[in-house]
């Protein structure tokens, strides 16, 4: 690789505001960004076509969205919120040291994954997401502790780790509050009113403002000082 092109890197782009300020650090550190979207049969998948808009506008050189409906699979008493219509998505915070109804079971270890393949494919070593454990709801999968231990089975598990080329999974955000998330993404350029966080956002990618997704967005933005681009749709 010469010296005037750019590493090459796997972003997961989920379409909200955590995933769109690490592709926006990823740019800024100088990587050819190649962002991956899951449509997994989350029942806000309004946050993909806000994915496809974000690459664009943040310059991803290659934005994919992989189909893998788990909704059939993850529907039960241990399923999601996120996949199954009939768990209701809540409206408070879960009890403190429980594991909300909106966790998809081992979502990032699946997405990771697929990164992970296409990251060998493509010549990348370095991954991209957004796990945050500040401001989180509570998912085992978004702990440092989680982080790595999947890059040690990533150097474990590829050609690329086993030859001497490390992987190195990134997860720049995982020490920030949302108020961070929001003044980081800012400096960057990142267009927040493009995103959807919401886990019942609707169509049009309007917010219901009463999810934990969405209680933890507007706090941000309160905290940060600066104003709340979300559609809402109560507004």
């Amino acid at each position: 690789m010469s010296e005037t092109q750019k590493r090459p890197a796997v972003v997961l782009l989920s379409g909200g505001m955590d995933s769109a300020t690490v592709l926006a650090i990823a740019r800024e550190q100088g990587f050819d960004c190649h962002a991956l979207s899951m449509h997994y049969g989350q029942r806000h998948s309004a946050e993909l076509d806000a994915a496809r808009k974000v690459a664009v506008a943040l310059g991803a050189v290659r934005h994919e969205v992989v189909s893998l409906d788990l909704s059939h699979l993850f529907h039960g008493p241990h399923g999601s919120a996120l996949t199954d219509t009939g768990i209701e998505v809540p409206t408070s915070p879960a009890a403190a040291g429980t594991i909300p109804v909106t966790y998809v079971p081992a979502r990032n270890t699946i997405m990771l994954s697929i990164a992970l393949g296409w990251a060998e494919v493509i010549g990348a070593t370095d991954i991209f997401f957004g796990a945050n454990a500040v401001d989180y709801s509570g998912y085992p999968d978004c702990r440092p502790a989680y982080v790595n231990a999947y890059t040690t089975l990533a150097n474990l598990a590829t050609k690329a780790g086993v030859e001497g080329q490390s992987m190195k999974i990134h997860a720049p955000i995982i020490d920030l509050s949302k108020a961070d998330i929001v003044k980081r993404g800012m400096e960057l350029g990142v267009n927040f009113g493009m995103t959807v966080s919401c886990y019942q956002a609707d169509a049009e990618g309007r917010a219901c403002g009463k999810c934990d997704a969405c209680r933890l967005r507007r706090q941000g933005f309160l905290d940060a000082g600066t104003i709340d681009p979300t559609r809402y749709r109560d507004a």
